[in-house]
């Protein structure tokens, strides 16, 4: 019988602790895989730092595991099987489950946020997209209060007559939010660092403007009413008061108002014609996208594991420091550890 391992977090800004874990188990409408990657979100090392939403301790962090399916429930059986190569979405904040957690040799995930690997994808590359994919998907295809109500991806987009801003374009969300509001036919303005600028364009971004340009309000909503159509709304994948509230709020406003899906709690101060939406990165609404869309589109070319990962060791040893690495900043890069 195999035996299970985690990076515990026995409490607030704490180190990791490698020990033995309870192997996890499938219910009904569960699947257990064998950790080959695993990715490292801000959100850990914020909740390592703070204890933020952990209730039990000590729980194992990690949203973003791929690998191979070592056990099916039985309503999980009609999509998955033993040996499938896998990347899925981990939720031990929601939880509050260890078994949840990406941060492990063996852990459990929910077929609605789950998808195949196509062969010619690695684990490590597989590993970037789920926290980041659930987060883009929610603040994009929510209606109000949640995101910008956008058509669902497609395999073969049309048209849609919606213009989107994605600040931090160049950041894992933003990447993500590039490509599938471009598959769900919108055009995009990204706002990044110069030096990303070809990185933004690369996940289908038309137009990507420098986020430190004293002039980017005035320039980037130049940009949208050049590209037409309807603008859609802003989709702010940092923030932050000085980081991108500054400058997503005037340009919302001065395009005759709209809704900000953001990642963050939202700022104090509002114009009246602008709506602030929370994303939480969490929610059942993205199982058709799991279930239909991310397969297909990864082998055919039509998604892609970006940003690149940037492994930065093997084995749950490295996860603390992969946690340090995402601490101290990347640029168009997502931190991986590969644990098998």
């Amino acid at each position: 019988m195999p035996t299970n391992q985690a990076a515990w977090l026995d409490g607030k800004a704490e180190k990791l602790r490698v020990a033995e874990a309870e192997m996890p188990k499938a219910g009904d409408d569960d699947i257990v895989i064998k950790v080959f990657a695993t990715a490292v979100n801000p959100v850990d090392w914020k909740i390592q730092d703070s204890g933020y939403f952990i209730k039990t301790w000590p729980m194992v962090l990690g949203c973003d595991a791929a690998g191979e399916v070592v056990e099916v429930g039985s309503n999980a059986a009609k999509r998955f099987k033993k040996g499938d190569r896998v990347t899925g979405h981990t939720t031990s904040l929601l939880s509050q489950k260890p078994a949840d957690g990406a941060f492990q040799s063996y852990a459990r995930l929910s077929p609605n946020r789950t998808a195949h690997l196509p062969s010619s994808t690695t684990f490590a590359s597989g590993s970037v997209l789920p926290l980041a994919l659930d987060t883009a998907a929610v603040g994009l295809y929510s209606a109000h209060p949640a995101g910008l109500a956008l058509p669902q991806p497609s395999l073969h987009p049309q048209p849609s007559g919606k213009t989107v801003l994605v600040w931090g374009g160049s950041s894992s969300v933003g990447a993500l939010a590039i490509q599938l509001a471009v598959a769900s036919g919108a055009k995009v303005v990204a706002t990044a660092s110069k030096h990303n600028f070809d990185f933004c364009k690369s996940c289908g971004a038309s137009e990507v403007w420098d986020y430190s340009s004293p002039s980017i309000i005035d320039d980037v909503v130049a940009s949208i009413k050049t590209l037409g159509g309807s603008f859609a709304g802003v989709y702010d994948a940092i923030g932050e008061q000085e980081k991108s509230y500054h400058a997503v709020l005037p340009i919302c406003e001065k395009l005759g108002g709209g809704t900000v899906a953001t990642v963050m709690s939202g700022p104090e101060k509002v114009p009246e014609n602008v709506k602030i939406a929370q994303v939480f990165g969490i929610n059942d609404s993205t199982a058709p996208i799991w279930e239909g869309y991310v397969t297909s589109a990864l082998e055919q070319g039509k998604l892609r594991c970006l940003p690149e990962p940037m492994v930065v060791g093997k084995g749950l040893e490295s996860v603390q420091a992969g946690l340090d690495a995402n601490k101290k900043g990347v640029s168009a890069k997502k931190v991986v550890v590969q644990l098998d």
